[in-house]
């Protein structure tokens, strides 16, 4: 695949808006389904993020052969804002994933975290970790949303990622979208330094995921071109990079196929 195909690939196909309903939904995944009969030599996106009251539409509008490829992912833990009491959260996300969740994306506790209750923070993420784990499913993928626009430095920012990937975090994510600003290449290169830095001393990989404000190719390629430097090539898969975007998937296909297209 070249740049823009893997980046499609990566993508995490989003709709996280206060009108969704059960039928939007079902015909956003449907627009998944539909696209290898109208693409058939591009990857379809990574995963339909949702809600996670929708996560069992998802589940169950996904065709057999799009859900072999594309994961049902579901903000959890009182998303964008990660304000509520612990059990709350766990639970939303045990639902979320008793429903048909793939994957999680849950927020840090970023007040807890900011305050200097960093090992309170730390410990809603162990605790996420074994709570979305332990259901039938098995084993799930876990992104710890960091907001990197509330963190601001460089210092909170890189402790962040630590606190989460020692955690057990799977991917660390720049951002909710909910808030200005979001995904920014500065928070992004100092994110994918500390995962470099810290699969130096572990030997497991942890993925990268930058959202909010995506919308264009060259965006994409942007973050591409970052994980590429810092990460290297192994880490341009679906499996180590997400893009977290409502609107770049659309601009992917039209970059690619050469015309303007809507196909999500």
């Amino acid at each position: 695949m070249n740049a823009l195909e893997t980046c499609l690939s990566c993508v995490d196909l989003t709709s996280l808006h206060t009108q969704d309903t059960h039928t939007i939904i079902k015909e956003f995944t449907e627009k998944v389904n539909a696209f290898h009969s109208i693409y058939p030599e591009l990857p379809l996106p990574a995963s339909i993020c949702v809600y996670p009251n929708f996560g069992r539409v998802v589940r169950k509008t996904l065709s057999d052969e799009a859900a072999s490829q594309v994961h049902v992912t579901c903000v959890a833990g009182t998303f964008p804002t990660s304000q509520s009491w612990t059990d709350v959260k766990l639970l939303e996300a045990r639902h979320a994933v008793e429903e048909g969740a793939d994957e999680i994306d849950m927020v840090l506790a970023v007040g807890e975290f900011l305050e200097g209750n960093v090992q309170k923070a730390q410990e809603e993420i162990r605790s996420m970790r074994s709570t979305i784990d332990s259901t039938s499913a098995g084993k799930r993928i876990l992104k710890v949303i960091l907001e990197t626009g509330a963190l601001k430095t460089r210092e909170n920012i890189a402790a962040a990622s630590f606190l989460a990937m020692e955690a057990g975090a799977d991917f660390i994510k720049t951002s909710t979208g909910k808030m200005e600003p979001s995904a920014t290449p500065e928070a992004a290169r100092i994110m994918c330094e500390c995962i470099k830095e810290y699969y130096g001393k572990t030997g497991r990989m942890v993925g990268f995921k930058p959202a909010g404000g995506i919308s264009t190719t060259e965006d994409a390629l942007l973050y591409y071109g970052i994980v590429e430097s810092v990460l290297g090539s192994k880490w341009l898969n679906k499996n180590y990079f997400r893009i977290g975007a409502s609107r770049l998937a659309n601009n992917l296909v039209s970059e690619i196929v050469g015309s303007k297209v809507s196909c999500f």
